[in-house]
């Protein structure tokens, strides 16, 4: 009997995709910019990227929305903590799968 769950428990399948490289990055926020200003930014230019000091921020795989979170400072570096989790469910109606309208 086959399930219709999208995302495969079988131990044996999730063993051959955990070597697989994934590129992961947090998204402070977005900005359109016409070539004229961004021809324009020097040094000392501030960007303003639409969003509130304190909004989470967003954390993609490969391209994909997976989880949000919050700035943290670790030693000398910056690091996310995650605060909430993408559904399996949600990634797959993002990327347009089964249950997209």
């Amino acid at each position: 009997m086959q399930d219709n769950d999208p995302i495969s428990t079988d131990p044996t399948d999730l063993d051959r995709i955990m070597e697989i490289p994934l590129e992961v990055h947090v998204e402070l926020g977005r900005r359109r910019m016409r070539i004229s200003e961004l021809l324009g930014l020097g040094v000392g230019s501030v960007i303003d990227l639409g969003v509130t000091a304190g909004s989470p921020l967003a954390v993609y795989a490969n391209q994909t929305l997976v989880a949000r979170g919050e700035a943290v400072v670790v030693g000398d570096r910056y690091g996310i903590r995650i605060t909430d989790i993408v559904s399996p469910q949600e990634r797959v109606k993002r990327l347009g799968g089964l249950g997209a309208e």
